[in-house]
């Protein structure tokens, strides 16, 4: 049952969402974390309780213990592997069959908006099941089976590094261009299970609002208010977004 406050705003979306050529979605752990997937916030089970994120999630502590940090980001991409797209994964591929140009930038390194099915996906953390050389930071698709832990480079010998985005390091110039780029030109913009605290990331809603799309921000801890050009939900995504969706193209 979706609240009358959270019904009201989707009905002042509807006809801006219908009418939308370009539609970017910014994407957080919070999309995710209705798929199983544990946020950075939440606490670490099992051999890694004892563990913070950002004590193991930086270049500095992969030069100390390499093979900790190997081992961790293991059980995190078995985690993303038993983990399935969720409705609000399913409902941004929906959008695409009625938007002329949907474009998601994600924080989420999982994956699981391409295996949904969606097909412009700009990662701005990268993504867990690539790897590169922590060398030359040249991406490595494949290497010698060894007992080594990490692997090594085929190319330099350097340790193998998943291809994601660490504390402390930058984001990967082409991706933030191209979320840049998105936000300016879209006419609508969604902010979904994203704390909207962390820069660069937390730049696009302003960035579109100042070009003049109507911005849209849902997540757990926002009220409901609408005063447009920008819009508030509360609520789920896996809920909100499906809703969204059906309630623009009831007929689809």
């Amino acid at each position: 049952m979706i609240h009358p406050e959270v019904t009201a705003v989707l009905n002042e979306l509807t006809p801006i969402l219908r009418q939308a050529q370009h539609v970017v979605i910014l994407t957080g752990a919070g999309i995710s974390a209705e798929s199983g997937l544990p946020t950075f916030r939440d606490p670490m089970t099992g051999l890694w309780a004892t563990y913070r994120p950002e004590e193991l999630g930086t270049p500095q502590a992969f030069r100390q213990n390499p093979r900790l940090v190997w081992e961790w980001f293991a059980w995190r991409r078995e985690l993303v592997a038993a983990a399935a797209p969720n409705p609000a994964h399913q409902a941004l591929v929906a959008l695409e069959h009625h938007v002329p140009h949907v474009t998601i930038v994600t924080q989420n390194v999982d994956g699981l908006h391409q295996r949904a099915g969606s097909t412009r996906v700009i990662e701005l953390h990268g993504n867990l099941t690539r790897f590169k050389c922590f060398v030359d930071n040249q991406p490595i698709t494949d290497w010698k089976a060894s007992e080594d832990v990490p692997p090594r480079c085929p190319r330099c010998g350097g340790l193998v590094r998943p291809d994601v985005v660490w504390f402390g390091e930058r984001l990967p110039e082409q991706a933030l261009n191209d979320a840049l780029t998105a936000a300016k030109k879209c006419d609508m913009f969604l902010s979904i299970g994203t704390s909207g605290t962390v820069e660069p990331a937390a730049s696009l809603p302003y960035r579109a609002l100042d070009s003049g799309a109507a911005v849209v921000v849902s997540n757990l801890d926002v009220p409901n208010r609408a005063t447009p050009p920008l819009y508030y939900i509360n609520g789920r995504a896996g809920v909100l977004l499906p809703e969204l969706v059906q309630q623009t193209w009831p007929e689809a």
